[in-house]
């Protein structure tokens, strides 16, 4: 059955296979990408007003894949793992997620999950952990990204970040947004995490 997203999974499935990170490219030929759909209700959220921004900032190869996104924001399901009583409003109203594919999102896959996440500028989004093993492609530079032990660390666009099964992780936004691609394999795909603590509810 042909979507209204399957362009936009295809622009997904193009920059992913475009990475040159032998990480990336083995998830990519792991994933069987000729996946059914899932009907989702639109689920717009206050953080995709940063979505024009992130367009602007996306290095030449991954602006096909956010200006679609953008252009098509309002009409996808995106969740917030957290409520305004976890971190405030002003961390809800600048993060958000979007599952393109997984066992929630867009597309169905028992296997593995992505999709991308969102953080505006000036976000702490603190210390968590989580069985499955998680790949990131910031698609906007600047942010700063701290795993395990170390200290925060700034990453560029296009940058693979890989955190290892239930290694703490943390991120932190300076004067621009976040837009980062996900890949979550390799353990429950809707498992609780842990922040600083406490178990939350879902990823990302």
């Amino acid at each position: 059955m042909t979507t209204k997203f399957d362009e936009l999974l295809r622009g997904f499935h193009a920059y992913l296979a475009s990475v040159d990170d032998a990480l990336v490219g083995d998830a990519v030929v792991r994933i069987g990408w000729d996946m059914p759909a899932r009907a989702l209700e639109p689920h717009p959220l206050a953080c995709l007003r940063h979505l024009d921004r992130a367009a602007e900032l996306a290095p030449p190869d991954a602006k096909p894949l956010v200006r679609l996104l953008a252009e098509q924001c309002y009409e996808l399901h995106w969740g917030q793992t957290y409520s305004e009583g976890d971190f405030g409003k002003a961390f809800i109203d600048n993060y958000g997620w979007l599952e393109m594919f997984g066992t929630r999102g867009h597309f169905v896959n028992e296997e593995v999950a992505a999709g991308l996440l969102i953080l505006g500028p000036g976000i702490v989004y603190p210390d968590h952990h989580h069985v499955a093993e998680e790949i990131y492609i910031p698609l906007t530079g600047g942010t700063e990204w701290r795993m395990g032990e170390g200290g925060f660390r700034k990453r560029e666009a296009g940058e693979v970040v890989h955190h290892a099964s239930n290694v703490n992780h943390a991120m932190r936004t300076g004067k621009e947004p976040l837009l980062a691609l996900y890949i979550w394999r390799g353990g429950p795909l809707a498992q609780k995490s842990t922040i600083t603590g406490t178990a939350t509810q879902g990823r990302n």
